[in-house]
């Protein structure tokens, strides 16, 4: 996909002790918003900050839902697990998506919550699903990655017999609207193993922000890996999650200098709920005009 050559600005509403009301306020306040080119939601079923027994609403849904009631901004799961849904149903849930938007969904995938998050632990036993280890979560998000792209490619229907997938006679139907050759593939984590999917399979990468000097690294080395397989890095956007403050905007714009002087070019800016009246102006004017 072309890389971007400014920076390109975007919000996340984290879906968990919110209402949809709120949600929705500021994503239409946001699409009218030129500066603002793109809003994410997050992948998990039960809250991972604040009350334990708050709200959190189911990211795919939900966004199925703002897709319909924005015109412009693109959007995404920043990002969505893995080990939530079946590859290929996700693939034909994200085909509907994009439809419904009119072709403005950014694939948002990875390898899902870590073993030592407790919040995020207690997701899969409330659901019944299952939790493997690190090294089967990142394995299964490389044939979920071939997977995905396959279904919304190609025409016939196939079967794929990998280590963690099997499928037979697997087909999407309708594909998404974006078809050069398929919806932007986004792929978010920062470990080492993550990177080598991302390197493989692309087109922008996201690392929540922090450690500036060790995004920089993590950056470096999926240069490195991009160079094992003959892949060019450029072709790969950085994006990074940045929370954002709203009484210390000068610390946030901080930050954003810091992300975009080490070559981010996709900032994603994580807003903090309750969400104040006009926030997605006050975003603009605050941190991305002084950024931009």
């Amino acid at each position: 996909m072309p890389q971007p050559t400014r920076p390109r600005f975007g919000i996340m509403t984290a879906p968990q002790q919110v209402d949809y009301d709120d949600i929705l306020r500021v994503w239409r306040e946001a699409d009218a918003i030129p500066e603002i080119e793109h809003a994410w939601l997050f992948d998990h079923l039960m809250p991972i900050a604040g009350d334990p027994g708050g709200t959190a609403h189911e990211g795919w849904t939900l966004l199925s839902a703002l897709a319909a009631q924005t015109r412009r901004l693109r959007l995404g799961v920043l990002v969505t697990s893995n080990r939530f849904r079946p590859p290929a149903m996700l693939a034909k849930i994200a085909a509907t998506v994009d439809i419904v938007s009119g072709g403005r969904l950014d694939f948002g995938i990875g390898a899902g919550s870590r073993p030592g998050h407790p919040l995020a632990r207690r997701e899969y036993d409330a659901h019944g699903l299952p939790f493997h280890d690190a090294a089967h979560a990142v394995a299964s998000l490389d044939e979920a990655c071939t997977v995905i792209r396959r279904l919304w490619t190609e025409t016939e229907p196939f079967d794929f017999d990998g280590t963690y997938i099997r499928l037979t006679g697997a087909f999407c139907n309708p594909k998404p609207v974006q078809r050069n050759p398929h919806p932007p593939l986004l792929i978010g984590g920062r470990a080492s193993s993550t990177l080598r999917v991302v390197a493989a399979h692309a087109d922008l990468w996201n690392i929540p922000g922090g450690d500036i000097e060790d995004v920089i690294g993590r950056s470096a080395l999926l240069d490195r890996y991009c160079a094992e397989i003959g892949r060019d890095p450029a072709s790969i956007t950085r994006s990074i999650h940045l929370p954002v403050s709203y009484d210390r905007p000068g610390a946030t714009r901080d930050a954003i200098g810091e992300a975009t002087d080490a070559g981010f070019r996709h900032i994603v800016l994580g807003l903090p709920t309750p969400y104040p009246a006009g926030v997605a102006r006050w975003v603009t004017d605050e941190l991305i005009t002084p950024s931009a």
